[in-house]
């Protein structure tokens, strides 16, 4: 495997990482969000990934086989929770709001699962920029 493909494989991972902490830090964002109804309040949102596994996968934006692109982005399945709060202006006629359906407790181990996923990449691309140097400074001898 050529060190392009190593750097662009972990890159393709480095973005999909990228991409699940920005979904983690929006759901963290809109925790505290009410609607009036079940269908307007916020869920959580998931980045699915898909592997790459053949030539036919890849696009300009994700080009190597082997790596990983983001799929698309789903809407997690747990129903919003339903809350007395009469004095919420967004109230429905029989006191109730809707909070969003985001568990902080699970956004922060998905926050510390694509942080460490994210770090194990970039000490992927920096063992194969070592190896490279090496290599590099045995040819010079």
């Amino acid at each position: 495997m050529s060190m392009d493909k190593i750097f662009g494989i972990a890159g393709t991972a480095l973005n999909a990482q990228l991409t699940r902490m920005n979904s983690t830090a929006s759901n963290l964002a809109n925790a505290g969000t009410v609607a009036t109804n079940e269908q307007d309040a916020f869920r959580a949102k998931r980045p699915v990934f898909k592997a790459l596994m053949s030539e036919e996968m890849t696009n300009p934006g994700a080009a190597y086989q082997g790596g990983v692109k983001v799929d698309r982005m789903s809407d997690d399945t747990a129903p919003p929770r339903r809350v007395s709060d009469p004095t919420n202006p967004l109230a429905d006629k029989d006191g109730y709001v809707y909070q969003s359906n985001v568990s902080e407790v699970t956004e922060m181990v998905e926050m510390m699962a694509a942080a460490r996923s994210y770090q194990n990449n970039v000490e992927v691309i920096n063992t194969a920029r070592q190896l490279m140097m090496r290599t590099l400074d045995i040819s010079k001898a």
